[in-house]
């Protein structure tokens, strides 16, 4: 299927005034709804990548779009200077979610990570009891955190990292998946952990079973808090509401975002008990736009669909179903298969064209789909995708691999 003359013209445009930092597939979008988008061109397009998680509930969920539509006619902003109405439903509502004690609202998921780095280090200087400016918080290898200055620091992608230097210290990286790896790392300087309970841009890793769990008592043994970024893992998208309750953890501390925004409005938050959560004061952290009205309101909307619990089990049973499509794929063309829930990273067997060639097959097919690192495509579609139509992505990624 040929690029039309107004996707090229568009794209050409966009190209023109916008910074170069991203390569997008030759597609333009103009409406969606569910699993399906629509092209400037007229053809129909079924995503099967929901805005890296962004978009669990799909687009234009109409629950979370008339409340969208309800709170923007009356009130969007006031900052934190004032309360507002949707603010403490919000903060209660994510913490029930979380069962937790205390929210602290952000914008972007790349920010709630910086707030959660900011919140550990204050711990391990107010409670645990750090010398001043020697905290440390172990990363691991492969990591995904976001764009920041701060974050890329102790990124291992050469892509994300090289060029943006010198970078803050008290980031030591660990193997992902070693618990050996780990235990040799903690010092007495440690205040926290910071782990992806599944890796999503490293290509959709998942640690050996047990692995979240030893974490959680290494971290327990050593007074060290244990933080889990489900920004791209939590809020359904692999069968549970978190990642880490596959191995029934409880992180210290959550940071969460993409789909807590419903693909409407960008929405994170830091999520922890007060015990944490209470050493930031009045004045050592904030955000203008952090915990704004429409933002509240549709956050709020999406925890009453999770707590349904329906989006949950759909993940779960088209996971199976995903997954075992997945398996029947030619191990000639994938050598493996990644996953967990309706979230899979499908590796290329080696001699095979290059991810982003493949996902450029698919959108010729109707299907969009975004390459991760080492050859990986991810699949990751909304969780309202009907069975059928997932059946139907399956055979146009066999056809394309072929």
């Amino acid at each position: 299927m040929p690029v039309t003359a107004e996707t090229q013209a568009a794209l050409a445009r966009a190209d023109e005034h916008s910074a170069h930092n991203y390569s997008p597939l030759p597609v333009v979008i103009e409406s969606g709804a569910g699993a399906w988008v629509r092209g400037i061109d007229g053809v129909e397009y079924l995503d099967v990548l929901a805005g890296y998680s962004a978009l669990n509930f799909g687009h234009a969920h109409p629950a979370l779009v008339a409340v969208a539509r309800e709170q923007i006619g009356r009130l969007t902003l006031t900052s934190r200077a004032f309360q507002h109405d949707r603010f403490a439903d919000f903060c209660s509502d994510v913490a029930r979610l979380c069962n937790k004690d205390a929210v602290l609202p952000m914008n972007t998921g790349a920010e709630a990570v910086e707030t959660a780095l900011k919140l550990a280090r204050k711990w391990g200087y107010d409670i645990k009891g750090v010398e001043r400016e020697r905290a440390e918080i172990i990363t691991f290898t492969g990591n995904f955190h976001g764009r920041t200055i701060g974050v890329v620091g102790f990124s291992t992608d050469p892509d994300a990292r090289d060029g943006f230097g010198p970078f803050p210290p008290g980031f030591p990286s660990v193997e992902y998946g070693s618990a050996e790896a780990l235990a040799a790392a903690i010092t007495d300087d440690t205040v926290a952990v910071l782990v992806e309970p599944i890796q999503g841009e490293a290509g959709v890793l998942v640690p050996p079973d047990g692995y979240l769990a030893a974490v959680r008592t290494l971290c327990d043994e050593h007074g060290l808090l244990l933080i889990a970024d489900e920004i791209q893992s939590g809020l359904g998208r692999t069968g549970e509401t978190f990642a880490c309750d596959h191995e029934s953890v409880v992180p210290d501390v959550y940071v969460l975002g993409k789909a807590l925004g419903g693909g409407i409005v960008p929405v994170s938050a830091v999520v922890a008990n007060r015990d944490v959560m209470d050493v930031i004061h009045p004045g050592q952290h904030g955000s203008t736009f952090g915990g704004n009205a429409l933002a509240c309101a549709v956050g709020s909307a999406v925890v009453r669909l999770l707590e349904t619990g329906e989006y949950q089990e759909l993940s779960r049973d088209l996971g199976e179903h995903l997954h075992r499509l997945l398996a029947e794929l030619p191990p000639d063309r994938v050598s493996e298969v990644r996953g967990r829930g309706l979230w899979a990273g499908v590796q290329l067997a080696q001699g095979q064209p290059s991810a982003r060639v493949i996902c450029e097959r698919l959108l010729a097919r109707r299907v969009l789909a975004k390459d991760a690192h080492e050859g990986t495509i991810r699949i990751a579609p909304p969780l309202v995708i009907s069975r059928a139509d997932l059946t139907w992505a399956v055979e146009q990624l066999a056809d394309a691999l072929a």
